[in-house]
């Protein structure tokens, strides 16, 4: 576990952008089966998710169209949320982060930390937006 004077800023990253915070697995389960889309962000305290995915998922929501709902759980803190997320994103192995598109209830996009790492925060967004466009 992180300690929370580490992680709150990088959660308000996410949550000061709209972003709803999961800190349980019933708050995962409710918003990935809720009706419409729901993009699921798993942060983490890493580079990547510094320069890249928060960046990144902070940008695609100046769309056309985007997720009707948007969350995030954290990778180390919130490890009752995380580990629900992540049963909801096989067939893809745990990674952090990672970001995950949901149409009611079923994963319909995913961005693994390896497609992630090396791009900038504006790659992540046009990737994103591309699928909202097909699925919001």
């Amino acid at each position: 576990m992180y300690p929370e004077q580490l992680v709150i800023p990088m959660k308000e990253e996410l949550t000061s952008a709209g972003f709803e915070d999961l800190r349980n697995a019933e708050q995962v389960e409710a918003a990935i089966n809720s009706k419409g889309t729901v993009l699921v962000v798993v942060n983490s305290v890493c580079g990547c998710a510094a320069g890249a995915a928060r960046p990144g998922v902070k940008l695609s929501l100046d769309a056309s169209k985007r997720p009707d709902r948007i969350t995030t759980v954290f990778a180390g803190f919130d490890t009752e949320a995380t580990a629900e997320a992540r049963k909801h994103f096989f067939p893809f192995p745990p990674s952090s982060p990672c970001v995950g598109l949901f149409k009611d209830g079923e994963l319909v996009h995913f961005v693994e930390r390896h497609h992630i790492e090396g791009k900038s925060g504006a790659m992540i967004a046009e990737n994103l937006k591309a699928a909202y466009e097909e699925y919001c």
